[in-house]
């Protein structure tokens, strides 16, 4: 994937917005009711869509800080705690996928709570554990869902549209080398 600095920013800008965009949207949509009426999320509405995106665009950048702060480096740890060597690379990055919203969530969460809830609907600050251990229980299965099976998939299919890999000679190489053997 990344091979460099720069496109690992591009990569983590990429994933970090995904990521922002699925969770902002899910949290409109019940904050909206949508997900209590008949049919549920399927009733989503285009101004639910506006409004998470709105938030995506301020809760992207909050991501992608913490991410490279904390999050990418803690999901890098639990994978190397969960995995070896002779696991396959795909697991392997499901693991690292798997500490990072392990960290990410219980973080974003309590940011959310605070910004959305003692700021924006001043509730008193005494209220802030029991709001955030709501938040992390209603988003943490919807983030590593959401993460393992759309943001992910998606990061890495658009990452690969900017930056296409080009046919290794190497591998040319590596064939003749075998013929010559």
């Amino acid at each position: 994937m990344p091979r460099n600095k720069f496109q690992k920013i591009v990569f983590g800008v990429i994933m970090s917005y995904a990521m922002t965009f699925g969770m902002e949207l899910y949290n409109t949509a019940i904050n909206m009711g949508i997900s209590l009426q008949p049919g549920g999320f399927s009733h989503l509405t285009w101004s639910a869509v506006e409004s998470g995106m709105k938030e995506t665009v301020i809760m992207g950048v909050a991501v992608l800080i913490i991410s490279e702060l904390m999050g990418n480096r803690m999901g890098q740890r639990f994978m190397k705690k969960h995995t070896t060597d002779s696991d396959s690379p795909y697991y392997q990055q499901l693991m690292r996928q798997a500490g990072t919203v392990g960290v990410m969530c219980p973080i974003m969460s309590m940011l959310a709570s605070v910004v959305f809830f003692i700021i924006g609907q001043r509730l008193p600050l005494t209220q802030l554990p029991v709001i955030w251990i709501g938040t992390v229980f209603k988003n943490f299965p919807m983030a590593f869902f959401w993460n393992m099976f759309a943001a992910a998939p998606f990061a890495h299919w658009f990452f690969k549209m900017i930056f296409p890999q080009k046919k290794r000679e190497t591998d040319a190489q590596m064939g003749r080398a075998e013929l010559a053997n």
